[in-house]
């Protein structure tokens, strides 16, 4: 099989980590298949990202061990049996995938329960497992309840592999680009295609299919929407209609399982209305303010907080918001429009390492998630540095049982005129989004820019509608 990086990428990789917890035994728990509705009918296969980074291998029933303090890596796996041959092709033997990414030793899966035993007075670090399959496998070799695997996942584990995932080298950042241009096409496809009288599930075909013939497939459940005001609507039912707008969340995942993310809302007509303008312009300076402040050292919470300050001065000058603006944003009277964060890491997962905890990934030990509504839903706030690959993505969005409950409560009434809200309950919402690499004094955006200026976007459109 082909891997995306030579075995010597995979093999520093390794010895970083090696070096970087110091001692005991580490082991990585790759994916298996998953049934649908009966045990042949599989799930496309997804690989575990961790495993991907540190062994490169794209294929189920793999587990690998790391013992630091013997010096041994082995990886765990069977061939396949001739009958597996008929139905799945042939595949390289188990010691040819070993080689690939610079191991010597190979064991039958079968062999990992008597291994972990054998090394039970050493620290056996293992990441947190999301796969039901993972957690089973876990708690019979160890000999653990699934609460106690839980509560054994290693925190000093999670830490250093996040430290090191989060900084993309040259070649990952050449695999994200190709993931992001793949994702700007399947925009452009959506953007010239849509047309009212369509139905969004017809998008949805289309923008997919564009993605699967590319190479790639979707990064996560497309978001493609007349209701932009429910930030993660998979509902495809609806008929695009003349007036309203449509936003589209969705990206492509490449062949090597890097993440494109991407969000534009666009007329379903030829041109927005002057109110559409009006709120799409004050996304797109909060958009343009938060681009401007990427740099390395700098807080993402800042940026984020930036980004929400530029949304409510926007509001203001509507007269939606008043008051003071800087004690508005430290209130958290702005996540009444903006109730999601500013952005996220982008990696091998959409949310980048997400399964290994946000509280890991997009902050520390110092700096902690809020609680505050809307500032709690960010995902990530820690400083950034040269190699972060991160999305920004502002919004508003105009919710009306949100506004029904805080205009019941009088909530932040020093700050919103429910009042000369209430024009605006049906609305819906606007998003833009896009991926920016940190560099060493800014930062520079993943793949080829898609148009996000308005004037730009109505001219697609206008050709699109004729």
């Amino acid at each position: 099989m082909q891997t995306t990086f030579s075995k010597e990428t995979y093999i520093e990789r390794r010895n970083r980590l090696k070096k970087m917890i110091g001692s005991g035994v580490l082991l990585f728990l790759g994916n298996e298949e998953s049934s649908v509705n009966f045990k042949d009918n599989w799930y496309p296969f997804r690989q575990d990202s961790t495993f991907l980074y540190f062994f490169g291998l794209d294929m189920p029933g793999l587990t690998a061990v790391i013992d630091i303090d013997q010096d041994i890596e082995i990886l765990y796996g069977d061939n396949l049996t001739v009958e597996e041959t008929v139905w799945q092709g042939s595949h390289p033997p188990l010691s040819d995938l070993a080689n690939e990414v610079g191991m010597s030793y190979t064991k039958s899966k079968s062999e990992i329960g008597s291994f972990l035993t054998s090394v039970r007075n050493q620290r056996i670090h293992f990441l947190p497992p999301y796969r039901p399959e993972n957690l089973q496998k876990l708690a019979g070799w160890l000999k653990k309840s699934h609460q106690e695997i839980h509560s054994l996942v290693s925190v000093e584990f999670i830490k250093t592999v996040v430290s090191l995932r989060s900084i993309k080298s040259e070649e990952e950042i050449r695999e994200l680009t190709k993931a992001v241009n793949i994702s700007v096409k399947m925009h452009q496809k959506l953007m010239s295609a849509a047309k009212p009288g369509m139905k969004e599930y017809e998008l949805l075909g289309l923008v997919t299919g564009e993605a699967l013939s590319l190479g790639g497939n979707v990064s996560f459940p497309p978001i493609i929407t007349i209701n932009g005001q429910i930030l993660h609507n998979h509902n495809y039912s609806n008929t695009l209609v003349g007036g309203k707008m449509l936003l589209g969340d969705f990206g492509a995942e490449s062949a090597s399982h890097y993440a494109g993310d991407i969000t534009r809302t666009i007329p379903v007509g030829s041109r927005f209305s002057d109110g559409q303008r009006e709120i799409y312009q004050i996304v797109l300076n909060a958009y343009h303010t938060a681009v401007a402040a990427l740099k390395p050292g700098v807080m993402f919470k800042e940026i984020h907080l930036l980004a929400c300050r530029k949304l409510a001065e926007g509001l203001k000058e509507l007269g939606i918001m008043k008051g003071n603006l800087d004690e508005a944003v430290n209130q958290g009277a702005h996540a009444l429009f903006f109730q999601c964060g500013l952005g996220h890491m982008l990696g091998m997962d959409v949310h980048d390492m997400e399964d290994l905890g946000e509280e890991y990934v997009g902050y520390t030990d110092d700096l902690k998630k809020s609680s505050q509504f809307g500032l709690r839903s960010l995902r990530l706030g820690k400083e950034l540095e040269k190699g972060y690959c991160v999305t920004i993505e502002p919004g508003i969005y105009f919710i009306p049982k949100l506004i029904d409950q805080w205009q019941a409560g009088n909530l932040h009434s020093n700050f919103i005129d429910y009042e000369k809200l209430a024009h605006l309950r049906d609305f819906g919402g606007i998003r833009v989004e896009d991926g920016f690499v940190i560099t060493d004094t800014g930062s520079k955006i993943l793949g080829e820019p898609l148009p996000i200026e308005i004037t730009d976007v109505e001219n697609i459109r206008a050709k699109a509608i004729q």
